[in-house]
């Protein structure tokens, strides 16, 4: 996450208040825990204990939202967990 963006724990998102993207990462039967893991680890440079709480969330509830800012910011997002072997979409925050 860039230095603008802020988690926040409570509802385990990271966001920009004036960034009306996100980046989300769902759940699928294919790619290992520890895989996805390293990936959030990888990519969103996200300390081991943020990237296997992400982990858990999209796991246990189907999804988690990794990012926000602006659409173009999101596409690049969601592209690179494509060529993870990841399943990422992109939608308007708020939602």
């Amino acid at each position: 996450m860039g230095t603008q963006e802020r988690l926040d724990t409570q509802a385990g998102v990271g966001t920009r208040a004036s960034e009306p993207w996100v980046t989300i990462v769902w759940n699928d039967p294919v790619n290992l825990m520890s895989y996805v893991t390293r990936v959030f680890q990888e990519y969103f440079h996200l300390p081991r204990h943020e990237a296997e709480a992400r982990m858990r969330e999209v796991h246990e509830n189907g999804r988690s939202i990794l990012s926000a800012g602006s659409r173009e910011q999101m596409e690049v997002h969601v592209q690179a967990m494509h060529s993870y072997g990841l399943w990422a979409t992109l939608e308007r925050s708020g939602k």
